[in-house]
């Protein structure tokens, strides 16, 4: 059954990403009486095929007794911002020809999803070109190159620029300091006002650059024809891929789902989460349940050696067990409304009063983000390390810690160099289990730092380098912004099952990764068990 799933999920999601044929349709337009009035030609992909009764979808000639079959076809047709909409239901009877014309191209965009239609022209700084018959390889030519400017820009304006208004915020946020502090003398204002102007005069040389980048980046544009007959201009700057389906080879084909599968693991998102990639939610996921990892450990297995080897066995320990056991029953939500309260609110309240007062009324710790999300699962999964951890030590004989302690040895050195060493698979096994539970929890990360889109990762280049309040995409929440919160449902089912496709794959790196190590420590410590 889970590797029934599991392929479900893998073949729905994977085949998002091939290629699919565009189809020019002929379509039959009828009065109310069902008689032909015209014929109009639509353009796009044939994403679905539904049979339903007649009576259902209302089309049913009105007195009649005949319940007959009828076969929808869902076409996306892209073009959203002349058709207002992606998808389309047709009925198949109002079909008159299908045909998949080679030259029919498909454009993805960085806005407003797909277009489809015929290139007819292209056009530089709004002069017409000629074409000399190789219009698709000029086009081909002129869209690498507004790709390449597209990326530098996206260099300048993120990295470049972006270091430039961080190390301003951290010279605003020092001044500020100063005056709180009443240091504010005028030596101080001049060295402030000196580095301020070295700061301007770089940010001034990367806006002209950027500048620079989107004038050539908008020289060009194409003309495309589309189903309504009509020539659309579109600017090279807002198209991120173009292809003709109809018109690839198996090698093409292929080339292209291993790219658009490549831009999916690798590039931000773009188009509210519709398109592009999720990297910034794989990697939020990836460090949130890393950091969680760390957290959770030592506090576990320091609970559960104290519970084990040093609390005295009575009424008082029972009843911590018995605590601990029900915790691992509490609704994740309730732990997410306890981090918000607890660490977002109160611990990081006061962090922000105690060494940040420069950044009041902004918050820094007071708000969610990737720190406090790890901390809130780390006390979600803290039971399930406990609880591990406490049955790898009982299994531990006792003639074992009473040979160390023969030999000489106090109780901590028994514990640090022979029982911990021997425990330790179960602790892995613990951490196995947290790291499964914790992967895939969304509920209460939404109350304590993650956000549909995260416009900076945790880590870049300015210091300190790890920035762990700052908020963080997941792909857990990302299903579900995607899958619920999209305003086109039909055009976020397949990247719905790719995101989850991916989410699974990541959780089972992940376990891999512990089980290898547990499964290391096991043969090392082999010898001791024995």
């Amino acid at each position: 059954m889970v590797l029934g799933l599991l392929g479900y999920i893998g073949y729905k999601g994977l085949q998002h990403f091939w290629p699919t044929q565009i189809a020019q349709i002929s379509l039959i337009e009828r009065n109310d009486r069902g008689e032909e009035v015209a014929r109009r030609t639509i353009i796009g992909e044939i994403n679905d095929k539904e049979t339903t009764s007649a009576y259902k979808l209302g089309r049913a000639v009105e007195g009649s007794a005949e319940d007959r079959l009828v076969t929808s076809l869902l076409i996306k047709i892209g073009n959203r911002e002349i058709n207002g909409m992606d998808f389309r239901w047709i009925n198949a009877d109002d079909v008159a020809a299908t045909s998949y014309p080679e030259k029919l191209m498909t454009l993805e965009r960085r806005d407003w999803g797909n277009f489809y239609g015929y290139l007819v022209g292209l056009k530089e700084n709004g002069q017409t070109l000629s074409s000399n018959g190789e219009l698709w390889q000029q086009f081909q030519a002129r869209l690498d190159r507004s790709l390449d400017l597209f990326k530098q820009a996206k260099s300048v304006e993120k990295h470049e620029i972006g270091s430039v208004n961080y190390q301003m915020e951290k010279l605003r946020l020092r001044q500020k300091r100063l005056q709180l502090d009443g240091d504010f003398d005028a030596q101080a204002k001049a060295e402030i006002e000196r580095e301020y102007d070295e700061l301007n005069q770089q940010y001034k040389g990367m806006e002209a650059r950027l500048v620079e980048l989107n004038q050539r980046m908008n020289r060009d544009s194409i003309l495309v024809a589309t189903m309504n007959d009509e020539v659309q201009e579109i600017e090279l700057s807002k198209i991120v891929r173009a292809f003709r389906p109809n018109n690839m080879s198996s090698v093409e084909k292929w080339q292209h789902y291993f790219s658009k599968v490549g831009e999916f693991i690798f590039d931000d998102p773009r188009e509210a989460n519709m398109e592009g990639g999720v990297f910034p939610a794989i990697f939020g996921t990836v460090a949130m349940v890393l950091l969680m990892t760390v957290m959770v450990t030592p506090f576990g297995v320091v609970a559960a050696i104290y519970l084990r080897e040093y609390a005295k066995q009575g009424f008082v320990t029972r009843l911590v067990r018995i605590a601990v056991n029900n915790l691992a029953g509490v609704p994740s939500i309730v732990y997410g409304v306890f981090g918000l309260g607890f660490f977002v609110y109160f611990l990081g309240g006061n962090i922000d009063a105690l060494f940040y007062p420069e950044a009041a009324p902004a918050p820094v710790f007071s708000s969610p983000g990737l720190l406090w999300a790890s901390l809130t699962l780390a006390i979600l999964t803290v039971p399930v390390v406990i609880v591990a951890t406490e049955e790898g030590l009982s299994r531990i004989p006792i003639s074992v810690r009473e040979g160390s302690l023969a030999l000489g040895a106090t109780k901590a050195e028994t514990l640090w160099r022979v029982i911990l060493p021997m425990s330790s698979p179960a602790i892995m096994t613990g951490v196995i289990l947290a790291i499964a539970r914790a992967a895939g929890e969304v509920a209460p990360l939404m109350l304590v730092g993650v956000v549909k889109l995260a416009p900076e990762l945790p880590l870049d280049a300015n210091f300190p380098f790890v920035h762990l309040e700052r908020k963080f995409m997941h792909l857990g929440f990302h299903i579900y912004d995607v899958g619920f919160q999209s305003p086109n449902v039909e055009a976020a089912r397949p990247l719905v099952f790719a995101t989850a496709f991916l989410l699974v794959l990541v959780i089972v790196g992940l376990n891999l990764a512990a089980v290898r190590i547990r499964n290391n420590l096991r043969e090392q410590y082999k010898a001791l068990e024995s």
